[in-house]
């Protein structure tokens, strides 16, 4: 019998041959799949043996073996790994059967008592932070809600100040440092998907659905490449960069390199493999036209930019002004085998030899890459991982200066909401030039998921739903506002038994989700089977465990219906470009609407008073003011740009996101105005448009986009309001008593100008207004109705489809007098009563 006093620095060897490892380490693997755990410690040690080559050892997470961090330990007890950790308190019989296997395989034993605990400790933080179970153990730690009634952030005490609120931080981040990573080992995302591809070779990766060319149309299923295949044509492709930058003299460094195309696998495998060479991407939207694109590539001073087939004539166009651009490579091939001269690379090069400029197509320079064979670069936390230009809506658009750390930081804070693992699959659709699909796509390749990529038609997006049935779906209020009209129409709108039935299903959802805190849920046994998986797979969502909200406020009715009816976690976010996306959003178990949640651990958070708009942190019953962001996701700088830097970060590091929000009793932020879109009406009343837009798109089938307008000199609202065409030539035709076909878009463009028209829309709009409580002056008095009168086309919505609102102003300038003065005119009748 061992005792306490006897086991301090003491260890006990076994007489099993050497040759028994090779057991233990199969025996090993095939145990760490079935029991989680020993003691209370995470199994799972094979991470850890991969990373330093060792055999592949994960029965204990206390196993130390020659040549691992915990060396140390083993040189304090003079003992030669393999060692194991034995706590003193296990019970003796399963202590027995442990030792009596042990002593089989010839391993040395440590009993742990308090003599030595912090060997234990030690070897239980070493293990840990790179076993997979052990990081989706944390991640489920702080994903865990606080007990019901509890506050989700919380202040931190004596950090107040004169105009500001004390700091706010996640609840179980309170007294220790922001989040950085879950495993101190993994400071980039090279490191991140390296490890990730260590864990899951064979994981799907990166899929897509096939082009038929002799149909002619997109093939009903995607075609997958595996963690191993993206990592191996990745490296190839960062190697190849390399060396077309090192032929034009462009010495090995942390420089950016243009990326320009829609999203698909091509997009990812080309950043990954920027970043093996400690390269930084340079993202392009889409959809920027000519002017746009020169200021970013000459901002930048990109050299090369990778871009798919429809962009390349256009930077050969550019080319005459941009003299720095020297490389084009193609995403798409060049050589289809024709005869010498008429191929696509032989055309195209021909013309871009007249300013100096290559082009090459992607297969060629993974294959220059593959005979180059340059060893990979890594680079460091504080190494730039992409320059992110903002949208530009009131300007030329902004450099976000993002790094490594910032980008591993924002994807462990989004993994930290437990809405993630390796068997997910996600939909990539959002432009990934822009942070918010960015951010999505690299957590899912943090996790080892799938994610599959649209075809490119957004009209056909729930095509490709319905073949990928994704576990996940982000996407941005416009599409939500899309899901819950269409969604409503064919159920509690319906007549008949479904309009019937959906209203019941829906209400007694809501009445559920309106239950105290740890109550509250929008599940039901037996309408999840008989209706819920009926709508869900009406949009290819038969899988869909979880749903995010980002890039503008969503309606709170709009989430409300459809938690109760897809019956899955729909959490509303918070982000900017600037804080890698990964601010604040909702918790899994909280069934609120209108706020944003609290902030995500990497990130903390304060209000400061604008009195100028009547926003103190002093107001009661909740502080009002201007959200301030600081942590470990924030971004370092504006490039090239020190004047708008100096704005946007104060001496203390915060961030002024021009964005007034208030924080709630639970500590949650809810936006509730834009310091620069605040309205202020003649009567001195303050206006935040883009709420009233977003609650009438939200709430009105027949609105498809909205400007709401106001002026200093006027005391009522007027609005620009593109519309509907399926749902507006219905309303119309019921109006005028004409038939208008909705695919008549002349008709209905004059419909949409018909006074009676106008008229009755004014007063659909003033219901909704009503249900909504909105005051009198929120109101939008007049208005012009249009099909589509913003796209990015005419300049009037930013490639990440935000109103360009200065400028919508310009162009509706002669409309939005001919509205005021029509109203003041009707004003001027009504005589007063004396």
């Amino acid at each position: 019998m061992l005792h306490e006093d006897d086991c301090r620095h003491r260890a006990i060897k076994t007489d099993a041959p050497r040759e028994a490892e090779v057991t233990m380490a199969s025996t090993a693997r095939e145990a760490s799949q079935s029991s989680p755990s020993i003691s209370g410690i995470s199994l799972g040690f094979s991470s850890l043996a991969q990373r330093f080559r060792w055999a592949s050892w994960s029965l204990l997470p206390s196993l130390v073996l020659e040549g691992s961090p915990l060396d140390p330990i083993a040189n304090e007890l003079r003992v030669k790994p393999p060692l194991i950790f034995l706590p003193l308190e296990d019970h003796p019989v399963h202590r027995g059967a442990v030792f009596a296997f042990l002593t089989y395989l010839g391993i040395w034993i440590l009993p742990i008592c308090k003599g030595n605990q912090h060997l234990l400790r030690a070897a239980e933080t070493s293990c840990l932070t790179s076993n997979p179970n052990s990081i989706t153990a944390k991640i489920q730690e702080i994903a865990t809600p606080p007990p019901p009634g509890s506050p989700y952030a919380v202040p931190i005490p004596g950090t107040e100040r004169e105009g500001r609120t004390p700091i706010y931080r996640h609840w179980k981040f309170q007294d220790k440092p922001l989040l950085e990573t879950f495993d101190p080992e993994t400071r980039t995302f090279y490191d991140l998907f390296d490890y990730t591809l260590k864990h899951f070779p064979n994981n799907r990766c990166l899929g897509s659905r096939p082009w038929n060319p002799t149909t002619k149309s997109w093939e009903p299923k995607y075609v997958w490449k595996t963690y191993a295949e993206v990592a191996a044509r990745a490296k190839n492709f960062g190697s190849g960069v390399f060396e077309l930058h090192r032929r034009i003299g462009i010495p090995p460094g942390n420089h950016g390199v243009g990326l320009w195309s829609q999203n698909r696998a091509e997009w990812q495998i080309a950043d990954i493999g920027f970043i093996t060479q400690s390269m930084y991407s340079v993202s392009l939207y889409e959809t920027l036209g000519p002017d746009t694109s020169e200021f970013i590539i000459k901002h930048a001073g990109l050299s090369c930019v990778v871009a798919s087939l429809p962009h390349v004539p256009l930077l050969l166009a550019l080319t005459p002004r941009i003299p720095q651009l020297k490389l084009i490579i193609c995403m798409d091939p060049l050589d289809a085998g024709e005869p010498a001269g008429l191929s696509k690379r032989s055309i195209l090069n021909a013309i871009a030899e007249q300013n100096g400029v290559q082009v090459w197509s992607m297969d060629d320079v993974e294959a220059l890459g593959a005979t180059a064979a340059h060893p990979p670069r890594p680079p460091r936390p504080e190494d730039i991982i992409t320059i992110n230009y903002t949208s530009g809506t009131t300007g030329d658009p902004k450099g976000v200066v993002l790094t490594h750390a910032n980008c591993v930081a924002g994807i462990s804070s989004a993994r930290s909401a437990g809405n993630y693992s390796q068997r997910d699959t996600n939909i990539s659709y959002l432009p990934l030039a822009h942070i918010f699909g960015r951010l999505i796509d690299q957590t899912a390749l943090g996790e080892g998921a799938s994610i599959g990529y649209f075809h490119g038609d957004m009209l056909e997006l729930v095509d490709d739903l319905k073949i990928l049935k994704p576990t996940g779906f982000p996407s941005v209020p416009r599409l939500f506002n899309r899901f819950n009209i269409g969604i409503r129409a064919q159920t509690v709108e319906a007549d008949g038994v479904r309009g019937a039935l959906s209203r019941r299903v829906i209400d007694t959802k809501m009445a559920n989700m309106k239950l105290p805190p740890g109550q509250a849920y929008n599940t039901h046994f037996l309408y999840d089977r008989i209706w819920t998986p009926k709508v869900r797979a009406a949009v290819g969502m038969d899988r869909c465990r979880s749903m995010i909200s980002g890039s503008a406020q969503l309606d709170p009715e709009v989430q409300k219906f459809l938690r109760a009816a897809f019956g899955n976690t729909f959490a509303s976010g918070y982000g900017l470009t600037e804080s890698y996306a990964s601010t604040a959003c909702q918790a899994n178990n909280d069934f609120t609407t209108g706020n944003n949640g609290p902030p995500l651990p990497s990130t903390e958070v304060c209000l400061e008073s604008q009195p100028e708009l009547d926003y103190l942190v002093t107001d009661k019953p909740r502080p009002r003011g201007e959200l301030l962001l600081r942590g470990t996701s924030m971004f370092r700088e504006y490039y090239k740009n020190p004047e708008e830097t100096a704005k946007a970060l104060d001496a203390d590091g915060w961030f002024h996101t021009g964005d007034i929000a208030e924080f709630d009793e639970l500590g949650r932020i809810r936006i509730i105005d834009r310091k620069k879109n605040v309205l202020k009406l003649s009567q001195g009343e303050y206006i935040s448009p883009e709420r009233i837009e977003n609650v009438y798109m939200g709430s009105s089938n027949l609105i498809a986009m909205a400007y709401v307008h106001g002026e200093g000199t006027q005391s009522s609202l007027v609005a620009v309001f593109g519309v509907d065409p399926v749902n507006f030539a219905p309303f119309a035709s019921k109006i005028t008593k004409q038939t208008i076909a909705p695919e008549d878009i002349a008709a209905v463009k004059t419909a949409a100008k018909d006074p009676r028209v106008v008229k009755a829309v004014l007063k659909h709009l003033d219901d909704i207004g009503k249900k909504h409580k909105f005051n009198g002056y929120e109101r939008v008095r007049n208005c012009v109705l249009d099909v589509e009168p913003f796209s990015i086309e005419n300049e009037l919505l930013t490639p990440t489809l935000k109103l360009k609102r200065p400028q919508t102003a310009r162009k509706f300038r002669a409309e939005i007098d001919r509205m005021y003065t029509e109203i003041n005119e009707e004003a001027s009748k009504i005589k007063p009563k004396l």
